[in-house]
């Protein structure tokens, strides 16, 4: 009889008071959480969403900051399809990508297995390692200036010394994007040092000791072993490595401001000069909302790519 009328209860709308505290306890703890992350979710919201509304939308229309933004519709976006000078910067940021990412995976893989050793002082080789990631890019810009000037530069003393000839670096056109990603991959190869070091000391040693019982030398380990444990972060690396680089522009600033001929500008300077230079902010949010989808379908190809080779990061 109590079960029926408990049952009758329930499906009539009404809950046993325990049932009903204990609903209302799990309802205030669950305001509770969000009172607390309201403030940096408003500020998230504030900071990311908003902005990319309003970009979108200034997309759609030819606006110079100052006159009334006119609608133009698809406008912009169209006059992108045959814009000479947007296939060069997206080029020359493709250049890039192609010289700094494998470059940044490989050197913080080789980086990660030298640090991952017991020996002295190795607390200190892993944070001279991290420095130069916290150097600002302006600092990374102003001494690449330096090291790869043609008239006074380190690089060009230390050829005439040694008797081969002097290079134009970065006033070379052919030269100065293998310039600055090498001067990248002095600052960014921390970071990919770092994740590949949390990697590696999660190796589970039995299988390493097992190999070795197994004739394996320390070369044999890392393929056979250590190597496959380390496609995620290897995949997230290239990943993240990739977005950066198609977002670079600080470091093309402070050195050659897209010079020499324009050799090194790439898409995020070029919007930079539609948008600040040239005050065509609704071109200028086409270029970002463009730069954004190839981004997004980049990345969501990688990622459905490893996810099908058992490589999963995310």
């Amino acid at each position: 009889m109590v079960r029926e009328r408990a049952e009758r209860d329930t499906a009539g709308g009404t809950l046993p008071p325990a049932r009903r505290r204990s609903r209302i306890a799990a309802l205030r703890d669950d305001l509770g959480g969000w009172l607390f992350v309201a403030p940096a979710t408003l500020l998230v919201l504030g900071l990311s969403v908003f902005p990319a509304v309003w970009a979108f939308l200034l997309s759609l229309q030819d606006w110079d900051g100052f006159s009334p933004p006119e609608f133009v519709g698809g406008g912009n976006y169209a006059e992108l399809v045959s814009d000479a000078d947007f296939y060069a910067a997206a080029q020359h940021t493709g250049l890039y990508t192609v010289l700094f990412v494998p470059m940044s995976v490989l050197a913080g893989l080789f980086l990660a297995v030298a640090l991952n050793r017991k020996i002295r002082f190795i607390g200190l080789y892993r944070t001279a390692i991290f420095v130069p990631f916290v150097a600002s890019a302006a600092a990374t810009g102003i001494l690449s200036t330096y090291l790869f000037s043609p008239q006074f530069g380190l690089a060009n003393n230390v050829l005439r010394t040694v008797g081969l000839p002097t290079q134009g670096w970065l006033e070379d056109e052919g030269q100065a994007m293998l310039v600055i990603a090498l001067m990248s991959l002095w600052g960014q190869a921390a970071f990919t040092t770092v994740l590949y070091l949390a990697a590696l000391q999660d190796v589970p040693q039995e299988l390493l000791e097992a190999a070795r019982l197994d004739g394996a030398n320390r070369w044999q380990s890392f393929w056979s072993v250590s190597w496959p444990q380390l496609a995620p972060v290897t995949v997230f690396t290239a990943i993240w490595q990739t977005i950066g680089s198609i977002q670079l522009f600080d470091l093309v600033y402070t050195t050659t401001r897209g010079g020499p001929l324009d050799a090194t500008k790439t898409i995020v300077y070029y919007l930079w000069e539609k948008a600040f230079r040239s005050l065509e902010f609704g071109y200028g949010s086409a270029v970002a909302y463009v730069l954004f989808g190839f981004t997004l379908l980049v990345t969501i190809g990688v990622v459905i790519y490893s996810r099908r080779k058992g490589m999963e990061a995310f």
